[in-house]
């Protein structure tokens, strides 16, 4: 086991999707409750700001860093166990820094399926629960049956059921701020050697699928979340119009909008990328002018599913 120990001035910019930012004050990478205990503790006793970072797959740091202690889980290996209907399904319990796509492959490689829909999404099972990750009409809540979490305030130890999270689009308990995970289980299918041979073949498809459609690298995935129903009124197809892709594509911004080292995804319009060696203040004023765009062809503002960290002020516009 690693003693765990705080680092001081670490470079932020290698551990994020979107490549840029500056460095955090402190870094540290628990990896037992323990630890997270003493992180907590650390950032109590000296005031600092925590920010828990997963793979940094859906994170725009700023260029002036994190100036507090960033605290990115250690991952480790996963505990199987049976589920209540123990002929049919199994219960996982794997750490928060756990990535989803190591813990699709392992769970395969022991006949367990579900979570191949998630193929090819970057992000930790920390991030995953943090955001209730979704793909088309699957969500992380659909297999998440319990946590260990860790509460801001009182450096509590506590076992949650997927209730406690609260679940929306984009929306969970998590958000608040008050309590980090420690480490998730989720419910998997048992699968027959066909049926896992099946997923597998799902897998591949899925990550062939989202390489033509989805830039791989340097983004941090969808910029903006889609619209609730009632901020919009454009239907389409006797539906509400909720794509913020959709208004991109139609201003004409795709592969074609620039600042700096930062442009619109040519495969995507609701996707920014670092094409350039761009710095996050070209990201920033990047998206701040597709919001202006959008808001002047179509009335109405879309605002960030990319979460900020270290930004002394709310960097778009509209908050």
């Amino acid at each position: 086991m690693n003693p765990f120990i705080i680092q001081e001035n670490i470079p932020l910019a290698d551990k994020n999707w979107f490549k840029t930012g500056g460095p955090a004050r402190y870094f540290c990478e628990p990896e037992t409750a323990s630890d997270f205990q003493q992180a907590l503790g650390f950032a109590k006793e000296h005031n600092l700001q925590m920010f828990f970072l997963g793979e940094g797959a859906n994170i725009l740091i700023s260029d002036e860093g994190f100036n507090g202690l960033v605290i990115r889980p250690r991952s480790a290996p996963l505990v199987i166990t049976d589920a209540s209907d123990s002929k049919t399904h199994a219960l996982i319990t794997a750490p928060a820094g756990l990535s989803m796509n190591s813990c699709i492959e392992k769970t395969l490689e022991t006949n367990l399926i579900g979570l191949e829909v998630f193929s090819g999404i970057p992000g930790s099972l920390g991030g995953c629960a943090y955001i209730n990750l979704h793909y088309f009409q699957h969500f992380f809540s659909d297999f998440l049956v319990s946590a260990q979490v860790i509460e801001k305030t009182t450096n509590k130890v506590l076992e949650v059921n997927l209730e406690w999270f609260k679940y929306g689009y984009n929306k969970s308990t998590l958000m608040s701020g008050n309590y980090f995970v420690i480490s998730v289980t989720l419910k998997l299918q048992r699968a027959t050697d066909t049926e896992t041979a099946h997923a597998l073949g799902r897998r591949y498809e899925i990550i062939r699928h989202r390489a033509s459609r989805y830039p791989a690298s340097n983004t941090c995935g969808s910029f903006f979340r889609n619209f609730h129903e009632d901020e919009v009124s454009l239907v389409w197809n006797g539906k509400k119009m909720i794509f913020v892709a959709f208004y991109l594509d139609k201003i004409g911004v795709k592969g074609t909008e620039t600042v700096g080292g930062a442009c619109v995804s040519w495969q995507h319009a609701n996707m920014l990328v670092n094409k350039n060696q761009a710095t996050s203040s070209d990201l920033i004023q990047l998206a701040c002018t597709l919001q202006e765009k959008m808001k002047a062809a179509f009335g109405i503002m879309p605002h960030p599913e990319c979460i900020f960290v270290g930004f002394k002020e709310y960097p778009l516009l509209d908050r």
